[in-house]
């Protein structure tokens, strides 16, 4: 006969609770916060163009780059976090050693010995 699971309500409870109220907390400071207009760019604005004459400080362009900077600064930090961890994910460690999983490792390929490594057949 099988018995029901039993939880264990120690530890694991208070931060479970903690993280609902954390989201109480910012759920109700951002439905009671008040923003302001919604402020677009004008019909005629080229934005690609604006954007490649601000990166590269060309004057005329027709919005202002202050506005693309911050969110180019956050693309590339999440870009370079995700290549740092992807470069992180790519390793492995052997007997303490670290080593590529991209590298064969000097070992022999399967299905090939010395006469074709020779050019006999």
């Amino acid at each position: 006969m099988t018995s029901r699971p039993r939880s264990k309500i120690g530890s694991h409870l208070l931060p479970g609770l903690a993280a609902v109220a954390l989201f109480a907390v910012m759920t109700a400071a951002v439905l009671t916060s008040s923003f302001g207009s919604t402020q677009g760019f004008p019909a005629d604005a080229n934005i690609v163009a604006s954007v490649g004459r601000a990166m590269f400080g060309i004057p005329g362009a027709d919005v202002t780059g202050e506005s693309f900077l911050v969110a180019f600064i956050l693309i590339a930090l999440a870009l370079d976090a995700a290549l740092d961890g992807s470069l992180l994910l790519a390793k492995r460690e052997e007997d303490g050693s670290t080593v590529t999983l991209l590298a064969d490792g000097g070992r022999r390929l399967f299905g090939r010995d010395d006469a074709d490594e020779e050019g006999e057949d």
